[in-house]
């Protein structure tokens, strides 16, 4: 993320938007807002400066009200992969155009809503340094957690909860020891993968590179596995 002078400028906006939204749903004190709290952990592990977080925590403060609309496209990249798009705007024609242009322009195009998401599962997803999964899944199970699935992956322990349990699983996982998360949030995983190589793969990387630099974009799923 954010290879780019553009792609910075829009994680920074994608962070604003995000971080007013959580604080402006309840509390601005991430003590108190369980939502705000989220959101400010996943930005600053992206790198999002404390200027930005504390600028859209006092607009929200301020009582400044900006409407911002979500909406999602559906649609198929190179290798004929199913991609969905997030967007947060204040400008609903300028967010559709923008996407429209980035799937064009890599050989791909937009769909009808439902037309890839039905192959996706909305979850709770946590990610962390470590290798005890055993003791994991007692804690989140010790917990009254929903769970999905533990596994490992190399160096990594993955947690998939119901989406609803998140933030409780992710306290049970506080309380056992661990505090630090490479990955803490609802997404959405494909049910089924679809491979790219060479060329196709590029292109498709482009593409993530593309919407990776619309401010409007909040979050990009797929399914694609690239393999060299």
């Amino acid at each position: 993320m954010a290879a780019t002078s553009a792609a910075k400028s829009a994680l920074y906006m994608r962070a604003s938007k995000e971080i007013y939204m959580a604080a402006k749903s309840g509390e601005p004190d991430p003590n108190s807002n369980l939502a705000l709290r989220a959101v400010l952990e996943k930005y600053k592990g992206q790198g999002v400066t404390k200027d930005v977080i504390e600028r859209a925590i006092n607009k929200a403060k301020g009582g400044e009200v900006t409407a911002y609309e979500a909406g999602r496209y559906e649609g198929y990249g190179p290798g004929n992969v199913a991609i969905i798009v997030d967007t947060l705007t204040d400008n609903v024609r300028r967010a559709y155009d923008s996407v429209r242009m980035c799937f064009n322009k890599k050989g791909g195009h937009l769909g009808t809503p439902g037309s890839v998401s039905y192959n996706f599962t909305e979850t709770g997803l946590i990610t962390f340094v470590g290798n005890d999964v055993d003791g994991v899944t007692e804690a989140l199970v010790l917990g009254d957690v929903n769970v999905d699935d533990v596994s490992q992956d190399e160096d990594l322990i993955v947690v998939k909860v119901d989406k609803s349990d998140l933030m409780k699983a992710k306290a049970c996982l506080n309380e056992a020891g661990f505090n630090e998360f490479e990955q803490c949030e609802i997404t959405m995983l494909p049910n089924d993968e679809i491979v790219l190589t060479g060329e196709e793969a590029r292109k498709f990387n482009d593409l993530l590179d593309l919407l990776d630099e619309v401010e409007d974009v909040q979050n990009v799923y797929h399914n694609a596995k690239i393999e060299d």
